[in-house]
């Protein structure tokens, strides 16, 4: 399949201006994998007075059939024949559309660093796809695209010029021509294609109510056909479509009433509502960390062992915490971590707040120097008792952060868990679990030997017999000039290590283990039912 964008110059603005907003050089031919296939950009034309920029598509119709079958997915639809006899490969259709997304992700944000005086201006633009695929016909391209300020002519092309009496196909040659910004016109021509194509062949996820709203912003919401473009669109989804159309709305409002949209959107009282659920044990222990954070007056943390990228997300939700970096072993929990996050497509400047890398604890990494806090979430439960030291001083020793948060599961709450047999451990990839008594022992242990204090607290309700369903140890870096005493840490039993000599300051409190290490608050209802969060991405 195949697409031109052509630019005709002006005295004052040379048509190569084209090159600098699509954030392609018209020198070099390019060649760019997507998901369905291998996208090639090159120039045929590029003088002051006409530049032309071609994509070409050539789609992988054996990996398109393998993928699976069925509208919405990446299959071909329809009768059985239609694994062998598609139109994929050849019409424009919601597979370009994809490939724009991905090719030209830059220029649809309208940015232009090189040339930030281009940003926003508006060039004399023509648009022609050879053969398009148009459910509803050149009727429906003429009702779509003319509303945008677009002067359009949609052909219709016979099945098949030698054999007339055939009638006329659902393709179209469709040329536009406008007076149109680039990314405005490259955001429509991502929302419109897939509509005339009423066929997507790739997985509607929920988020692509989001995806229509960024694309149709600043025109979507006063578009004629915007009940069939939201409904196509989202492949006819009703709860996605319903969403879609009532955010513009709620935009708007807001925007009048200087609010935020959540407060417009207030009509259901969930605390009425709904009854009170009990709050999952993985969201208490994020939260316990987050104090601890907070305390510590932690701006630069990494989440080692990150999975996939839960706490990462949290942090990334306060100003505060200005570098995160989530560091996992698994390259498919980093991936999906980038989905859950949506780091290509959250502002820039949040973008930058966070890194997601790869790496194992099983060894000393450089990268992890100079940050405030460490968090290892679930994390040490996970590794081989023969390779925790390997850990201990890939953190404690070699990176030692001035603050370190530590959470483990409980191995005497276990007896509480109603469907967990005796003797067996939470989760299949946990190596060990400990008891307080063995987590206070090697807390202390590693507290010692790398001159930190630890402070530990519970995470969940407390058992009066067996304790909380998880456990948290607070370890802060102690100076040489540190003090070795001061003010106890209400209700939390600490332990002081300083100079390579250990003590237990005992069940009072009495010590100081440092700032951040505040965690007597863990009295909060949790569920262990819900509790396990799947972190196991430290190599052992």
């Amino acid at each position: 399949m195949f697409l031109t964008i052509s630019a005709t110059g002006t005295t004052d603005r040379p048509a190569t201006d084209l090159g600098y907003l699509l954030h392609k050089h018209p020198g070099r031919a390019q060649q760019f994998s997507t998901a369905h296939g291998t996208a090639h950009v090159f120039y045929p034309e590029a003088d002051a007075e006409r530049c032309t920029s071609a994509l070409l598509l050539e789609v992988d119709s054996v990996a398109l059939v393998r993928r699976g079958q069925g509208r919405g997915r990446a299959g071909a639809s329809g009768s059985a024949l239609g694994q062998y006899v598609d139109d994929r490969p050849y019409a424009a259709s919601s597979l370009l559309a994809v490939a724009l997304r991905s090719v030209f992700a830059s220029a649809m944000t309208g940015q232009c660093a090189a040339r930030p005086e281009l940003v926003g201006r508006e060039l004399l633009l023509r648009i022609e796809v050879p053969v398009l695929s148009a459910r509803g016909g050149a009727g429906l391209v003429e009702r779509l695209f003319r509303p945008l300020g677009w002067s359009v002519s949609a052909e219709v092309l016979p099945l098949d010029e030698v054999f007339p009496e055939w009638g006329d196909s659902r393709y179209v040659r469709l040329v536009l021509e406008g007076e149109v910004e680039p990314a405005a016109a490259l955001r429509q021509l991502c929302v419109l294609l897939p509509v005339l194509d009423d066929a997507k062949r790739y997985w509607v996820a929920p988020d692509e109510a989001e995806e229509l709203l960024r694309a149709g912003e600043g025109w979507l919401a006063r578009h004629p056909e915007q009940r069939l473009i939201g409904g196509r669109y989202l492949a006819r989804r009703e709860a996605l479509t319903r969403a879609g159309a009532a955010r513009p709305e709620l935009e708007r409002l807001a925007e009048v009433d200087d609010a935020a949209v959540e407060e417009i959107d207030n009509a259901v009282d969930e605390a009425a509502d709904t009854e009170e659920k009990p709050v999952p044990l993985a969201v208490r222990r994020r939260e316990a960390v987050l104090d601890v954070l907070r305390t510590a007056g932690a701006a630069r943390v990494l989440d080692l062992g990150c999975g996939q990228g839960q706490l990462v997300g949290e942090l990334l939700k306060e100003g505060r915490f200005t570098e995160i970096v989530g560091m996992d072993v698994s390259l498919r929990a980093l991936h999906e971590a980038r989905r859950r996050l949506r780091l290509d497509r959250i502002p820039e400047r949040q973008a930058q707040r966070v890194r997601l890398v790869q790496g194992s604890l099983a060894y000393t990494d450089g990268r992890l120097k100079g940050y405030d806090a460490a968090v290892l979430s679930e994390v040490v439960e996970h590794v081989d008792p023969e390779r925790l030291p390997a850990l201990e001083y890939a953190v404690f020793g070699a990176a030692r952060p001035r603050t370190v948060v530590v959470t483990t599961p409980n191995a005497e709450y276990d007896v509480r868990g109603e469907s967990l047999p005796a003797g067996q451990v939470r989760h299949s990839g946990q190596r060990v679990e400990w008891t307080r008594e063995e987590f206070r022992r090697w807390a202390g242990e590693v507290a010692a030997r790398y001159r930190y204090a630890v402070a530990f607290g519970p995470v969940g309700a407390e058992d009066p017999e067996v304790g909380p369903p998880s456990q948290l140890a607070c370890f802060t870096r102690q100076d040489r000039d540190a003090a070795v005493a001061g003010e106890g840490v209400g209700g939390v039993v600490e332990e002081r290590h300083g100079g390579g000599v250990s003590g237990v300051s005992g069940a009072g409190g009495v010590g100081d283990a440092g700032p951040g290490c505040d965690v007597s608050g863990g009295g909060h209802a949790g569920d262990v039912g819900a509790g396990t969060s799947g972190r196991k991405g430290v190599a052992a």
